[in-house]
C-alpha cells in the first residue's frame, strides 16, 4: 500500500508566487529560459536552469552550473522570497487550463516504494539525466520540481478534495501561458490522518511524469543511507480521472528516397487510406498523415496483435512497427536523427509549419494514449514506448520544494 508523508515546504510568499514559479526545467531550453526570465531576478530558471545566470557556451552539467543554483536558491530563502513552513504539512494544488481542471495532493511519496515497485513506472531513464538531477538535488539540498503521480483514487477522496477547495485559496496566480495555479494547506489533525487513511488503502501509485526525479531521489536517497529527510521525494498526487493527456505526434525529416506517390503506394499496403482526412485522428488507432500540404487519415487494419501484452496495441508502437521501421527505415526513434517529437500542446498548426517550411517531409499527429492504457501498462511491468505521453497542464516548478 502507499504510504505518503506530510512535510515542511519551503514555499514562494503568495503575493511573489506568479513572479517565482516556472514550468519544469526539462520543458525549456537554456535560450528559452534565458529570455523567460530576463528582467525578473525571480524567476525559479535561476535556480533549475542556472547555466542562463553563466557565460554563454557554459556545458550544461558543468559544476559551475550546480554551484550557482545552490547559491540563487539560498538568496531566495535569505530574501524571504521562499519560506519554510513551521511544520509538516499536506496541500493541495490544482490548476485550471482553458476548460480541464485538476487537483492533485502535494506529499512526500517514499523512495523505498519507488524501489520496491509500489510506486509503478512505465518509461526507461537516461543515466546522463538521471545524473544531472542527482548532481542538483544534491546542490540544493532540496527536491525543487515535483514528481507527476497518479492514482485510482476512491470517490471518497474526490468529495474530501472538493469541499476543501471550495475554501478561499492561499497562493493563486495564473501564469504566462494562462494556466491558473492555485494551493491549499490541510494543516489540521484530522485532515492528515484522512488522507493518510485513505492512502494506505490505495495500492499502487504510477509516474505519469518525472521518472528521471524519481530516479534521481531514490539514488540519493541510497546514497545518504535515508539520512535527514532524503528518504522521500517531492510529488502532487493526482485521480487518474483528472488526468489531461495529448498526443506526442512525430515529424520526419524525408521520404526514405520514395517520392509522395510511391511513399502512399507503400502505406496502402500497410493502412486504409483516407484522402480526405482530418488533422487530429478521432478514436485509437487513426493516424492523422500531413504530406505535400494536406491532411489524411490512415487507419491501421482493425486485426491487431494477438497478444496479452499492452504495450503491442498501442498506437506509437503500431506506427513503428508498421511503418517508421518496415517503411522510413527509422529502426530506433530514440537515436534517428531523422525523426523529431512534437508534445500535442502545439498542436496541428505546428506540424503543417515544420512539413511547410521545408524543415521536415511530412507529420503523424496522434490519438491520445488514455491513461488507463499507461497504468495497464505499468501494471503489466511494460515500458512504453519513448515519446508516448504528453500530460498537460505542466506543474510548476518553486511552488513547493522539498528540503532533505
Amino acid at each position: 500500500m502507499a504510504t505518503i508523508e506530510p512535510f515542511a515546504a519551503l514555499r514562494p510568499r503568495p503575493e511573489l508566487a506568479g513572479q517565482i514559479c516556472e514550468l519544469p526545467y526539462d520543458v525549456l531550453s537554456s535560450d528559452e529560459a534565458r529570455e523567460v526570465a530576463a528582467g525578473n531576478p525571480l524567476s525559479f530558471f535561476h535556480v533549475s536552469k542556472p547555466e542562463i545566470d553563466l557565460p554563454p557556451g557554459t556545458g550544461l552539467y558543468a559544476p559551475e552550473v550546480y554551484a550557482k543554483g545552490r547559491d540563487n536558491f539560498e538568496k531566495f530563502v535569505r530574501q524571504g522570497a521562499l519560506r519554510r513552513d513551521p511544520q509538516p504539512f499536506f496541500y493541495l494544488y490544482r490548476q485550471v487550463m482553458g476548460a480541464h481542471a485538476q487537483t492533485g495532493l502535494v506529499a512526500a511519496a517514499s523512495c523505498r516504494e519507488y524501489l520496491d515497485g509500489v510506486i509503478k513506472k512505465h518509461e526507461l531513464t537516461r543515466m546522463d539525466k538521471e545524473d544531472d538531477r542527482v548532481r542538483h538535488i544534491e546542490a540544493l539540498a532540496a527536491q525543487s520540481s515535483p514528481v507527476f503521480l497518479t492514482c485510482r483514487a476512491p470517490g471518497v477522496l474526490d468529495e474530501f478534495i472538493g469541499r476543501k477547495i471550495a475554501r478561499k485559496p492561499e497562493i493563486d496566480f495564473i501564469a504566462q501561458d494562462g494556466v491558473r495555479h492555485s494551493t491549499w494547506t490541510l494543516a489540521g489533525a484530522d485532515d492528515i490522518q484522512f488522507i493518510s487513511g485513505q492512502f494506505a488503502n490505495i495500492p499502487f501509485l504510477y509516474i505519469a511524469d518525472g521518472h528521471h526525479r524519481s530516479a534521481a531521489a531514490a539514488r540519493v536517497f541510497r546514497s545518504r543511507q535515508g539520512a535527514g529527510h532524503s528518504a522521500r521525494f517531492l510529488a502532487v498526487i493526482f485521480p487518474h480521472r483528472q488526468l489531461q493527456v495529448l498526443p506526442y505526434n512525430r515529424v520526419l525529416k524525408d521520404l526514405n528516397g520514395r517520392t509522395p506517390e510511391e511513399l502512399l503506394e507503400r502505406l496502402g499496403a500497410v493502412v486504409d487510406v483516407d484522402p480526405d482526412g482530418s488533422a487530429s485522428p478521432g478514436r485509437e488507432h487513426d493516424l492523422g498523415f500531413y504530406l505535400r500540404g494536406r491532411w489524411q487519415t490512415l487507419s491501421f487494419r482493425r486485426k491487431l496483435p494477438e497478444t496479452d501484452d499492452p504495450v503491442d496495441a498501442l498506437d506509437v508502437t503500431l506506427l513503428q512497427r508498421r511503418v517508421l521501421e518496415p517503411i522510413f527505415g527509422i529502426h530506433d526513434p530514440r537515436a534517428s536523427d531523422r525523426i523529431a517529437f512534437v508534445g500535442g500542446i502545439r498542436g496541428p498548426a505546428e506540424l503543417e509549419r515544420l512539413v511547410d517550411s521545408g524543415q521536415y517531409a511530412c507529420a503523424f499527429s496522434m490519438f491520445p494514449t488514455r491513461v488507463e492504457t499507461l497504468m495497464a501498462v505499468a501494471d503489466d511491468g511494460g515500458i512504453m514506448p519513448p515519446k508516448s505521453t504528453w500530460f498537460e497542464p505542466k506543474l510548476r516548478d518553486g511552488l513547493f520544494c522539498h528540503l532533505i
